[in-house]
């Protein structure tokens, strides 16, 4: 009786639907928030910066949901004003007008929600629900190739780590940040530069040359120093932390380990 091979074949993957299915569960889903956040995607012309970062088609459960945020995004960034009849038309240059239940379905979510005041908040329980139907994916997958002998176990705990660990690199929000801030804090930074007499804006470390190239060590910059053993590595950074401590009267703690 010949082995199944399961390999890296991914029609052999099957999706969060099916494995639910086979074992008589619903996927974790929030239709009603879907059709809520889109119909207020298709009300408000700025709503879609507040879930830009959050949100990607594939979040969406309903496949007509993935081509409705899909056409929005494409709309958002050719800088497309986004209603019901400019939405309908891009759906239209997809060819996916059949696959989201026409115009008539476009126009019905906009009856879903009367604003845009909690957006926000049912983008992140809909990516909730998308982080566990991937848990559940990646799981059983994982649980499939277990059973395959010719895949080593090493591989495997790296394939584990490296999915979960990208999964996980989604849920850190991203903070949005006006830019007139951060125009001013630079400036700020260079004013306070140039009054000093030696014209860095960061700490200085004492040695000319790297200091011109740096304009010194930055704030909340992180710094590494790499080269082969016994190549003075731990030296330079003791003569750096000397010269800021007591040539420059800068606080300094230094970690041994």
């Amino acid at each position: 009786m010949a082995q199944k091979n399961y390999g890296n074949n991914k029609s052999n993957r099957k999706t969060p639907a099916q494995i639910d299915a086979e074992m008589g569960k619903m996927p974790p889903q929030a239709i009603e928030l879907e059709e809520a956040v889109l119909g207020a995607l298709l009300l408000e012309k700025d709503a879609f910066i507040a879930v830009s970062e959050l949100l990607k088609p594939e979040c969406f459960y309903k496949e007509a949901h993935q081509h409705i945020f899909q056409a929005i995004s494409n709309l958002f960034f050719h800088e497309q004003p986004i209603d019901i009849l400019t939405v309908t038309e891009e759906i239209k240059k997809m060819d996916k007008m059949e696959e989201v239940g026409g115009a008539f379905y476009i126009s019905q979510l906009t009856s879903r929600v009367a604003s845009a005041a909690h957006i926000e908040y049912h983008a992140r329980i809909i990516w909730q629900k998308y982080l566990q139907r991937e848990m559940i994916r990646i799981s059983s997958d994982l649980q499939t190739r277990s059973y395959d002998e010719s895949i080593d176990v090493n591989d495997l705990l790296d394939e584990a780590e490296n999915s979960f660990y990208l999964l996980s690199q989604g849920t850190m929000k991203k903070e949005v940040t006006q830019i007139d801030p951060v125009i001013q804090e630079s400036i700020d930074r260079i004013r306070e530069a140039g009054k000093r007499k030696d014209g860095l804006s960061g700490v200085p470390s004492g040695f000319t040359a790297l200091d011109r190239i740096t304009s010194g060590w930055q704030a909340s910059d992180l710094v590494i120093i790499a080269a082969r053993p016994a190549m003075g590595k731990t030296a330079f950074v003791l003569s750096m932390a000397r010269n800021m401590a007591v040539t420059h009267q800068q606080p300094v703690a230094l970690f041994f380990t």
